[in-house]
């Protein structure tokens, strides 16, 4: 049964008909197919560039409705791929809406869209999901603008491929209601990432964004020395002047600096990086894992106490979960504890559970300070669960 049983007669802000398109591309994930076809239903069309499945993919995207090509990318990069599943698009949609197939839209997202776009609008922005914690709760979170006019715009770079104008700019617009989710299947290898990393900085040295994320993935692989080399040099790049960025660089640095065992500079490039961007909670709440884990229980307690003055989460990607979820309040109870605190670590533990109340470390210890509150002074402590 095709998904796409209505014309495109909805009417936008602009008073006109919109015709929307969702573009994507794929390779061996039927089992994302369809969850979401249902969720891309409320387009006009869906049209899928397939870049070698092997698996059922393509049968059962045709079987829904979307119109899919197969073609070999090669040398393999996700701009190519994605500015070939745009040529693919037809040439009289007005709205283009880039997702993949691990991801899913709330359902009245269109109507969302239709309200928000207005007639000088080339870009949508929209909220978006990258990842869930264990619980179920939102992990990152942060604003996407993959929804764009049909016509001025191309993607750039071979991995984390941005869009990028090559016509004269329009509006950027936020659609509010406009909810995407990122459900990835965990064991999909991102092997390939590292290498068109390096081969996006070759391309383009000057381009600071992704000098970082290359230490970044430097980071992640366990090269220490290759990321903080690398990030020192995002760091002196002139055009490297979002605070929120440097500061994540100085963090990474300082990580790699604590895995290499130099915990004196790894506290330096922290407090560096709390000095680049003080409106953000990771950079205490990272110091306060290496105190933590130091047990130089005031220097948690404070940087945890810093991190929770900041009220207002940022809509951008630097946002990571644990620094907006239990672990400020569970760090707290910790070092409150250890300090001969109990009734405020009591409290603190209760925080840290409503905060995620699934977690039975966090319930044990919540009970065990509840019990401690209570007893008379004197008696021996029972032994206490960290991180």
């Amino acid at each position: 049964m095709a998904a796409f049983p209505r014309p495109y007669i909805i009417s936008s802000s602009r008073g006109v008909a919109m015709k929307i398109v969702v573009y994507a591309i794929c390779k061996n994930e039927e089992q994302f197919v369809e969850r979401w076809m249902q969720s891309m239903s409320e387009a006009d069309q869906v049209v899928v560039l397939d870049t070698g499945s092997t698996d059922n993919t393509v049968q059962r995207l045709r079987d829904r409705g979307a119109a899919v090509t197969q073609e070999t990318i090669r040398p393999w990069r996700f701009d190519a791929a994605r500015n070939r599943s745009l040529e693919l698009t037809p040439e009289d949609a007005d709205v283009c809406v880039c997702t993949d197939l691990d991801e899913v839209f709330h359902p009245g997202w269109r109507d969302a869209l239709e309200r928000a776009w207005t007639s000088d609008a080339d870009q949508a922005a929209y909220r978006y999901t990258w990842s869930f914690n264990a619980d179920g709760s939102e992990g990152v979170v942060f604003w996407a603008e993959k929804i764009h006019t049909r016509t001025g715009w191309r993607w750039v770079h071979p991995v984390h491929e941005v869009l990028q104008r090559t016509g004269s700019p329009g509006a950027r617009i936020t659609a509010a209601g406009v909810q995407l989710d990122h459900h990835p299947d965990p064991r999909k290898s991102r092997g390939q990432y590292l290498p068109l990393l390096e081969l996006s900085v070759a391309e383009d040295p000057a381009d600071d964004r992704n000098m970082h994320y290359l230490g970044r993935e430097y980071m992640y692989r366990g090269r220490w020395d290759d990321c903080i080399a690398t990030l020192r040099r995002h760091l002196a790049m002139p055009t490297a002047v979002w605070r929120d960025e440097r500061a994540a660089s100085m963090r990474y640095i300082a990580r790699s600096l604590a895995e290499k065992g130099d915990w004196r500079d790894a506290r330096d490039w922290y407090l560096r990086a709390i000095a680049e961007a003080p409106h953000l909670r990771e950079p205490y709440m990272d110091l306060a894992m290496l105190l933590y884990r130091r047990e130089e229980w005031e220097g948690v307690l404070y940087f945890t106490g810093c991190a929770l003055d900041i009220q207002d989460r940022p809509r951008t990607y630097i946002s990571e979960a644990a620094s907006w979820g239990s672990l400020p309040m569970d760090l707290r109870a910790i070092a409150l504890y250890h300090t001969g605190r109990i009734p405020e670590a009591a409290e603190a533990a209760r925080e840290a559970c409503r905060l995620e109340p699934s977690n039975r470390r966090l319930e044990g210890n919540a009970a065990l300070l509840e019990r401690l509150a209570q007893r008379s002074a004197g008696e021996e402590d029972p032994p206490f669960t960290g991180i």
